[in-house]
């Protein structure tokens, strides 16, 4: 499974589209300001630059593909305007450069598809000894016997060769990013990142575990192969902020300014919740299928490319009604809340 086919977002700006369901993500990215003004101003105070180059690393499409770039321009703009009132002198102002860096398959991308080098390719060549597919090896025998059965991440039912696997693969991918960053940085240039991540290394509440038993029970009515769930393992590894800070440590390229940790609610920012999606008029509690469309928004945005690759376009709209229903059948009774971690890094 190519990593560039599968992960870009839903495109477009239909009601399942990331561009229509990035509200959360939106107050996400707002969590980080504070870090990001604070050093945009140190950078820009200590070097005074002729140039200031921003790189955004995953920003996908849509309204917030430039948030956190503008919180650079917007702080630095308002000290330079300050300055030159209190100076009464004109200085030239800076030139700014944006990056935006994502997968191919991604809408700002579609300008740039026939002229830039993909990322993939620049990665295979210099890295064409490990594969990067981003799933970790060890979850199926040599057999073709699937470890990890019935799950497709990490659940209380996962055993430890499950989790073990997991974490050398974000390890080894986590390192890699990082030496791929240092090369691209100049020394005392910062990184601001977030990372979806866990309190627990076996954390059972996630909310791709919610996903694994909407594909059980269609397996249980026979609309899917049970083959099919056993032997998917969803690429992606939520870690905690002890795993993060030993990589960097490792890897060292990088100065470890701030970890913090957060928890935002999974149906968060609920107001913004895309109204164009079908009523269900089996459901009475409109408070609790509110809140269960609005995460069922932001979720097949995100994950619906990958699924469909796996188990078909045909039941993704039976997939995603399923997971609706057990979204509101949990917030009902427990609230949940996705953690994520803000990591500040200056380059050595």
């Amino acid at each position: 499974m190519e990593a560039e086919q599968v992960f870009p977002m839903n495109s477009g700006v239909g009601k399942a589209s990331y561009a229509n369901n990035s509200s959360l993500q939106k107050k996400v990215i707002s969590k980080v300001k504070g870090i990001i003004e604070e050093k945009a101003l140190e950078i820009y105070c200590k070097h005074i630059p002729d140039c200031m180059r921003i790189a955004e690393l995953g920003c996908s499409s849509g309204p917030t593909a430039l948030t956190a770039a503008s919180y650079t321009l917007d702080v630095i703009m308002s000290y330079y305007s300050s300055n030159q009132m209190k100076e009464n002198i004109k200085k030239p102002l800076m030139t700014f450069q944006v990056f935006l860096n994502d997968l191919p398959g991604n809408d700002f991308n579609n300008i740039f598809q026939q002229s830039l080098p993909s990322l993939y390719e620049r990665l295979n060549e210099k890295f064409d000894d490990h594969p990067l597919c981003f799933v970790p090896n060890g979850l199926v025998s040599e057999t073709g016997e699937a470890y990890n059965k019935g799950n497709i991440y990490i659940t209380k039912t996962s055993s430890d060769m499950v989790l073990k696997a997991h974490l050398s693969q974000f390890q080894e991918d986590f390192t890699t990013f990082l030496k791929c960053r240092s090369e691209e940085m100049v020394i005392g240039g910062c990184m601001v990142l977030t990372i979806l991540g866990s309190i627990l290394n076996n954390n059972p509440k996630h909310i791709l575990e919610i996903v694994g038993r909407a594909l059980n029970d269609m397996v249980s009515e026979g609309i899917i192969e049970e083959i099919s769930v056993d032997k998917f393992n969803v690429p992606m590894y939520s870690p905690t902020a002890k795993e993060v800070k030993e990589v960097i440590e490792e890897e060292g390229s990088f100065w470890l300014e701030k970890l913090e940790v957060y928890e935002i609610a999974w149906d968060d920012d609920t107001n913004n919740i895309n109204n164009n999606i079908d009523d269900d008029d089996d459901i009475i509690d409109h408070k609790l299928l509110n809140r269960g469309k609005f995460v069922c928004g932001y979720m097949r945005a995100v994950m619906e490319p990958i699924l469909s690759k796996q188990f078909g376009k045909s039941v993704m709209d039976d997939l995603f009604h399923r997971f609706t229903q057990k979204v509101i059948e949990s917030l009902a009774n427990e609230n949940w809340n996705h953690v994520n971690l803000v990591v500040s890094l200056t380059k050595k």
